[in-house]
Order: C-alpha cells, then sequence, then structure tokens
C-alpha cells in the first residue's frame, strides 16, 4: 500500500513537472487560428456546457412571447450580436470568421433549446471565447428581450428580420449604452444598408468640415475687416492731431504777426537830429 501511494505521489510530482515545462517553454500554441486537439477541445466544450447548466438552473424564466420584449430584443441584438452571431440575409463577417472558437450561427440555433442558459451567457459571457459579459451594462429585462428575441430569430426571413427591427427603438438597455456598429450589410448583403451608413457618417464628415471652412473664413473675414478698421481709425487720428497741430501752428503765426511792432517810420540822421516821416 505504502509502495503504491509512493509511486502515485512520484507520478503527480513528475506529471505537473511535465505539464510546467510544456506551459513554461511555450510548447503550447494560443494562437486562435490553430484549433485545440481534439481530447482538449472535448474536455473545454464538457466543462463550458457543465458550467452554465449548473448556474442556469433555477433561473425563472419570463413569458417570451410578449411582443414588446421580443421587439425591444431585436433592436438589441441588431445592434451589438450580428457581427459575431449574424442576422438573416447577413453572410458570415470578418468576426464570425476569425474568432475561436468560432461564435454560434444564432439565426439557426436561437437559444438552443435552454433559454435560461441563453440568458446567462449573455449575461455573465464565458472567458476566453470572446463572448462578453454584458449584464456589467444591461439590466434582466434587456437581457431577457433578447433571449425572446432569439428564441423567434431562426424562424424569420431577412425581409421579416429587418420589419422586426425597424419596429424596435434600436440599442437600448437603460442607459449608458455606447453607440454600436451595425455589421449589417458589410460582407455581400444589404450592402444598401451598409452604403447609407458610411455615406451618411461621410457626409456628416465633409458637412463638419465645410462649416469648419466656413467659420474660419468667417473668423478670417472679421478679422481682416477689424484690421482694416483699425487703419482707418488709426490714419482718422493721425489726420486729427495733424488737423489740430496745424490749426495751432496757424494760431501761433497769427498770435506772432500781432506781437511784432510796426514797422518804424522815424529815422535819425547825421547830425543827430530825428526825422518823422508822415503815412
Amino acid at each position: 500500500m505504502k509502495r503504491t501511494i509512493k509511486t502515485l505521489a512520484i507520478a503527480s510530482v513528475v506529471g505537473a513537472t511535465a505539464i510546467m515545462g510544456v506551459a513554461y517553454f511555450g510548447v503550447v500554441n494560443v494562437g486562435a487560428d490553430d484549433p485545440h486537439l481534439a481530447p482538449v477541445h472535448a474536455f473545454l466544450t464538457m466543462v463550458r456546457e457543465r458550467s452554465i447548466e449548473v448556474r442556469a438552473r433555477d433561473l425563472q424564466v419570463p413569458n417570451l412571447e410578449d411582443e414588446a420584449l421580443i421587439r425591444a430584443g431585436a433592436g438589441n441584438y441588431n445592434s451589438m450580436c450580428i457581427g459575431c452571431h449574424l442576422a438573416p440575409g447577413v453572410a458570415e463577417t470578418e468576426l464570425s470568421k476569425s474568432l475561436y472558437p468560432s461564435p454560434p450561427n444564432l439565426t439557426k440555433v436561437g437559444v438552443d433549446g435552454s433559454p435560461a442558459s441563453a440568458f446567462w451567457i449573455i449575461k455573465h459571457g464565458i472567458k476566453a471565447t470572446g463572448m462578453p459579459a454584458w449584464g456589467k451594462s444591461m439590466g434582466d429585462q434587456y437581457i431577457w428581450g433578447m433571449v425572446a428575441f432569439l428564441q423567434q430569430l431562426p424562424s424569420l426571413d431577412a425581409a421579416q428580420y429587418r420589419a422586426l427591427v425597424a419596429s424596435s427603438s434600436g440599442h437600448q438597455h437603460g442607459g449608458g449604452e455606447s453607440k454600436m456598429h451595425n455589421h449589417e450589410g458589410q460582407h455581400g448583403d444589404n450592402v444598401s444598408a451598409a452604403g447609407s451608413h458610411h455615406g451618411s457618417a461621410g457626409e456628416d464628415h465633409h458637412a463638419v468640415g465645410q462649416a469648419g471652412d466656413d467659420h474660419h473664413m468667417g473668423e478670417s473675414a472679421s478679422q481682416e475687416a477689424d484690421h482694416h478698421a483699425a487703419e482707418q481709425g488709426g490714419q482718422a487720428d493721425e489726420s486729427h492731431h495733424a488737423g489740430e497741430e496745424g490749426e495751432a501752428h496757424h494760431h501761433e503765426m497769427e498770435q506772432a504777426q500781432d506781437e511784432t511792432p510796426p514797422s518804424s517810420k522815424t529815422h535819425t540822421h547825421a547830425d543827430g537830429k530825428e526825422h518823422d516821416h508822415e503815412s
């Protein structure tokens, strides 16, 4: 018995050392373009599914047939999810092709038979898969809306999907929403929608640029007008001062003339006698 325990202990130490060595020396390729070995993939899939199942089993599922709930879920799904999980009429996207493990195409699987599990996944996310924990920004009622919509999604065609999204309030979940990029139409289908999106953004950009140019042109014109006004004002001041100085000089000349003694009409002869000339 002791020998068996000792053998197991040694084997455990050797195995742990081997695993640490493989990890330390970078033997494992963590690149998303290098799939797991089949046994590793099977093990991780089992861990994920059992973890979700255990944690979602006590959730109380509301009425998922409520039309308002479905419409709200449609708007949020279209804004937040189709880049990875696609939509009717939307082909593969850059994200859906590049993530590993590959995100499920929810237009085909919907809630996969378990609304409670779908709710738990949306709310809490899944580690190392690219699936976010939307519960950090969304209230439970909005997450249930997405679940209600997902339950309907596999039965919708492209036209029905667009109509349902159009009837929704778009991306809204109670406040704090960030602006999401709509991936719909960026890979061949619904191209007009994507073109409209990017075209609108481009027009807005040019409009802003033109407004900025007009603003600067207005500022330049105003500054130039002020500059000319200042120059004219300066010239007016100089003319005013010059006029004042000229007028002062004129008065001084007149005063000087008034103070000049009249030319004398008396002169003295050689014999010392003065002779006065009459006017």
